[in-house]
């Protein structure tokens, strides 16, 4: 796989590992990171991955922005601050919007931007150790671009809590608010990964990605009155697909799909 500077890419079949690879800064993101993440999400697209895992090399996930690269931006006019964050805004979307599933894997520090990498994932593992904050009004800053995917994971009131107060919570605590769906020990962590995985895996692949499409589209873009007659739409031409037909063969048939057989 290709080669990065700020982050690692392994490929298992089709399954991609996007790991973080800055440890000596609790894995914080700079301008070049950024850009790594964008093109190696864009590679796993291209390579029709079924699935993008998130990992960190170190004692972090993802202590956020680069404080060295924040102080430079800083000294840096509206325009190009604006192109900088647009950036990220970009990443985050990537993220949000892959075609298949994604999974974070978390350990140790998340904070600021860590947990808008985090929110925009479909699924997240967090070792019961690791803790989140989004402290950026503790710097003089706001949450601002990762905000529309912390407040789709753990709802307004949630959202302002942390965001207002900085609050440092808890792997616990941030599974009780739905930021991270499973919280598990060091030791199991791998073994509840490889789990979803399969499960994951075990779905129809184009199936998976108009399902995400739905969802992506009921929460963002339909308003209720077309939601009605673009969903019905949808599941008439997947009833008539080949996987649909395949999926409803086999389940009649009591065996498994071809899919699954696959692997």
């Amino acid at each position: 796989m290709k080669k990065y500077k700020t982050i690692e890419l392994l490929k298992q079949d089709e399954i991609i590992t996007i790991i973080f690879n800055r440890p000596e800064i609790h894995n914080a993101f700079d301008e070049v990171m950024i850009e790594e993440l964008i093109d190696a999400i864009e590679l796993a697209e291209n390579e029709k991955a079924r699935l993008i895992i998130f990992k960190a090399n170190g004692k972090s996930f993802c202590a956020g922005a680069d404080l060295n690269w924040m102080k430079k931006m800083a000294r840096y006019d509206f325009v190009t601050n604006l192109e900088d964050s647009r950036k990220l805004s970009k990443l985050i979307d990537k993220i949000y919007s892959f075609p298949t599933p994604t999974i974070a894997q978390v350990h140790g520090a998340v904070i600021g931007g860590g947990n808008g990498i985090v929110s925009a994932c479909d699924f997240v593992i967090a070792e019961e150790n690791s803790f989140f904050v989004l402290s950026e009004v503790k710097i003089g800053l706001v949450p601002a671009v990762i905000s529309p995917y912390v407040i789709k994971r753990i709802g307004e009131f949630n959202a302002r809590y942390l965001m207002l107060s900085g609050k440092k919570i808890t792997a616990s605590q941030a599974n009780d608010i739905g930021l991270v769906n499973v919280v598990a020990s060091n030791s199991d962590i791998e073994k509840i990964l490889n789990e979803n995985i399969e499960l994951f895996l075990s779905s129809a692949p184009e199936t998976v990605k108009i399902c995400k499409q739905l969802i992506r589209d009921v929460v963002n873009v339909y308003s209720y009155e077309d939601a009605k007659e673009i969903t019905a739409k949808i599941i008439a031409e997947v009833r008539i697909s080949k996987e649909g037909q395949e999926g409803m063969n086999s389940f009649l048939e009591k065996r498994k799909p071809s899919w699954q057989n696959k692997k």
